[in-house]
């Protein structure tokens, strides 16, 4: 196995956060640009675990690299490079850590909203969907199945929580009164028409992307997509030839390693269990094998 990066050191530069799996730099001299580095680390039920998947940073910024010029036709997007020899100076001394895995990006306001789009009923949804038909304002046809398609594409946004806090999923109308009906209507479309062009795309090479989100930002008066884009950490890919509705489905994202955690004795709570290195292996592998069918 490669050496894995679970977390960044780059001194010279202002770490501005380190999310769950990205750390983010300011650069000096660079006030309209950030820094933006996938590491390897990997998260589950909001809990950062312990262990790192080998690789996994440089595949979500693969994966991301290829959906911003695939889909750039519907929205612009943050990205000015993934070249360590076009960051300015500053960032060069940190080459080992950035290669392959790091953006410089337009520095955005970012929309306080997670734009999840759905075409499969699954997760959280489907759960919802037991209890009452009627899901985030969206009224359901009777006896769907598990894993089932809509009858149409649905935008389901949710609030962005703080680290360790769980997003809460909002309608459309609550989304209005938080930014605005204009603002909200535009990125309710412009996500619908990059889930359904991205969709189409990945189903001709075998992945059904049931579900994804979506962050926008601000840049003067555009609307832009920023942060990373359809990978397996932000979407949920099935693969095409064992999509069977009425269960679960097999993943290329990190259901399998929610699924070994939900098999354990633990509360979903800090500490995260140890995971065993086949379990880190086999993670590693779907990450790779989803970056191999959707860009080779």
């Amino acid at each position: 196995m490669s050496r894995s990066i679970v977390t960044t050191d780059c001194p010279e530069l202002n770490l501005l956060h380190r999310g769950k799996v990205r750390d983010m730099y300011e650069i000096p001299g660079h006030p309209d640009k950030l820094l933006m580095v996938a590491t390897d680390r990997i998260s589950a039920y909001d809990v950062v675990m312990a262990e790192a998947i080998p690789e996994k940073g440089k595949v979500l910024t693969q994966i991301s690299l290829f959906w911003f010029d695939y889909l750039a036709d519907i929205v612009p997007n943050h990205l000015l490079s993934a070249d360590v020899d076009q960051f300015p100076e500053i960032c060069h001394q940190y080459r080992d850590q950035l290669e392959g895995r790091s953006m410089l990006v337009k520095r955005t306001e970012v929309v306080p909203i997670e734009c999840i789009v759905r075409g499969y009923i699954s997760g959280s949804f489907w759960k919802a969907y037991q209890q009452d038909t009627t899901v985030c304002g969206f009224v359901l046809p009777q006896g769907m199945q598990e894993s089932g398609p809509f009858p149409q594409t649905l935008f389901t946004p949710s609030t962005k929580a703080e680290q360790g806090l769980h997003d809460e999923n909002i309608s459309l109308e609550q989304m209005k009164s938080i930014v605005g009906p204009e603002l909200a209507e535009k990125m309710a479309e412009i996500s619908v028409r990059l889930y359904e062009k991205a969709a189409e795309y990945a189903r001709g090479r075998g992945i059904i992307i049931a579900d994804t989100k979506f962050e926008l930002g601000i840049q003067g008066d555009e609307l832009i997509l920023i942060d990373e884009v359809l990978t397996p950490d932000s979407s949920r890919f099935w693969p095409q030839d064992e999509y069977t509705p009425g269960k679960g489905q097999p993943s290329f994202d990190k259901q399998f390693l929610r699924d070994y955690l939900s098999s354990l004795d633990w509360d979903k709570q800090p500490p995260a269990p140890t995971l065993p290195s086949e379990i880190l292996e086999k993670t590693a592998e779907r990450y790779l094998e989803a970056q191999r069918k959707l860009t080779s």
